[in-house]
């Protein structure tokens, strides 16, 4: 077991700040070295966290520090070469979502992990705490009956600010729009309880930004064991939430909440022939950890110390962005059916999600 990780952090913009704090509270990590494009980003960060090691580029900072993991937190585009980079250099990886802008890109990934013998960890937050696991575990195991129905909603408001920022908004550089750099943490979720999906009906449309890539997204997803999901997804929406329904054969169960949830954001209602006993033993209870880097990141610490597999938290890395790009093929062929097997040889999107969008805007 190794007895402190040495963490490099690439990007140190807003998500950045998230993993320095679950590398703090984490007894056995410790923060060497960062580096930006902005030398005064990374000077900046540095100063605010300890002083770690300042360097102008990833190559200097593996060459110096040869650090055990290495924290990935730039732009989708940027993110295949830096983990293979860092996995070259022998170092294990954790990367920010949208792990990759294609599905070819994350295959290159995760074989460069095996040939390596290196973790390959991607932070999907929402997956975490004590609320979906217990959730998890009663899905899985039949307690609620069969799942038949679900809903999906990211609805969030970014301004026109927001997609000025040069990157943001093209397909070359952000990958896709809001299915991919919004919807992805609620689906991540989804799928986590659900499981796999067998098909995928999709849409996507340009209602009001200027952006190449869609700011609202619908879709229908059918899941293994016939669960039937509704998925809306946007980026213009004031009043902001992030919604999960799943109704089962025994129960409704609803998670609402915003960008991180808790034992109150969750609800199991059962239904009316359920005996109030048999709900009772539904409840949420016992020690909350809330939907957090810190328990992620804990998690993912404890088994690249231990050398054990990644936990269910952090493993799985294609399984939402499968989703999301079967939305996006989908939307391309004009809401047509896609299934596994159609994406696992698709001629256009395992390489690049760039899709047809219906433009909606009035006439400018």
């Amino acid at each position: 077991m190794t007895e402190t990780l040495r963490c490099a952090i690439v990007g140190t913009g807003a998500i950045a700040h998230s993993h320095i704090r679950a590398i703090a509270a984490y007894p056995h990590a410790e923060l060497v070295a960062v580096t930006d494009l902005s030398r005064a980003s990374a000077d900046a960060f540095a100063a605010t966290y300890g002083a770690p090691a300042v360097y102008d580029d990833l190559e200097a900072l593996l060459a110096a520090e040869h650090p055990d993991v290495v924290h990935i937190c730039t732009p989708p585009g940027a993110h295949t070469a830096q983990t293979l980079a860092a996995f070259a250099a022998g170092a294990h990886v954790v990367v920010e979502k949208p792990p990759a802008p294609s599905l070819d890109e994350l295959e290159q990934m995760t074989d460069a992990a095996a040939a390596a013998g290196r973790q390959l960890a991607v932070v999907f937050q929402q997956r975490t705490g004590t609320a979906p696991a217990h959730v998890k575990r009663l899905l899985d195991s039949g307690a609620l009956g069969r799942p038949l129905v679900a809903q999906c909603q990211t609805l969030w408001y970014r301004d026109a600010a927001y997609f000025a920022v040069p990157w943001r908004g093209k397909w070359e550089t952000e990958g896709g729009g809001t299915t991919l750099g919004h919807a992805i943490h609620q689906l991540d979720l989804l799928a986590f309880l659900l499981g796999h999906w067998t098909r995928v009906e999709g849409r996507l449309w340009r209602l009001d930004r200027e952006t190449q890539t869609e700011d609202v997204s619908t879709a229908t997803v059918v899941f293994e064991g016939g669960v039937v999901a509704q998925v809306v997804s946007s980026t213009l929406s004031p009043r902001e939430t992030s919604t999960i329904r799943i109704d089962t054969e025994k129960a409704t169960i609803t998670v609402d909440h915003l960008y991180g949830h808790g034992h109150e954001n969750w609800r199991i209602t059962p239904a009316p022939h359920v005996d109030a006993a048999e709900a009772a033993t539904w409840e949420i209870s016992g020690p909350e950890e809330r939907s957090d880097h810190v328990y992620l990141l804990r998690d993912v610490f404890d088994a690249l110390r231990s050398g054990a597999p990644l936990p269910p938290t952090a493993e799985a890395p294609a399984r939402s962005i499968e989703l999301v790009a079967a939305i996006y093929a989908s939307a391309d062929a004009d809401g047509a059916v896609v299934t596994p097997a159609d994406l696992a040889a698709h001629p256009t999107h395992r390489k690049s999600f760039a899709s047809t969008v219906i433009d909606l805007r009035p006439a400018r």
